[in-house]
């Protein structure tokens, strides 16, 4: 079975979360989702991450500001780890560093947008299901597609 597994480090992060999971389910992925903060649950998240990788899954972090969700989590697993941080104005790009500034031997991917977060995780996954590759190429044809027809409506429309 194919899964992604969410962990947000609080529920401030479910609209991020659920952008993730529209796209993961239009890859017919199973998207399991969970709040655990690295910072404040640290035992319950790591139990989580334990119980989760048995199935080798993907995990998908998402946590603001001082993002240690994302490091935790690489750090306890064989699992592939993306972490996307929601971004905030707030403090100008800054709290960005907590997620790609990591210590030698922990190493999540770090993807901002919540749909090409969704897209690494399935073509994670498409490595060995063939279904899941499919419906990639699917979707990369028809963002081409888009693309195509937007350019043409913009000469057709001169």
């Amino acid at each position: 079975m194919s899964r992604v597994v969410i962990i947000m480090g609080s529920k401030a992060d479910l609209d991020w979360a659920e952008q993730i999971s529209r796209v993961l389910k239009g890859f017919e992925i199973e998207v399991i989702s969970r709040i655990a903060s690295a910072h404040k649950v640290p035992l319950k998240c790591y139990n989580l991450i334990k119980d989760y990788e048995k199935e080798n899954v993907v995990f998908i972090t998402i946590a603001g500001m001082s993002n240690a969700l994302s490091g935790f989590t690489d750090a306890q697993t064989h699992c592939p780890v993306i972490a996307c941080p929601p971004y905030s104005d707030k403090f100008g790009g800054a709290d960005l560093y907590s997620s790609i500034r990591m210590p030698s031997g922990v190493a999540p991917l770090t993807v901002l947008s919540p749909e090409n977060a969704a897209l690494a995780a399935a073509k994670i996954l498409g490595l060995s299901n063939p279904g899941i590759q499919k419906r990639i190429i699917e979707f990369q044809d028809k963002k081409r597609k888009e693309l195509e027809e937007a350019d043409n409506n913009l000469v057709n429309e001169k």
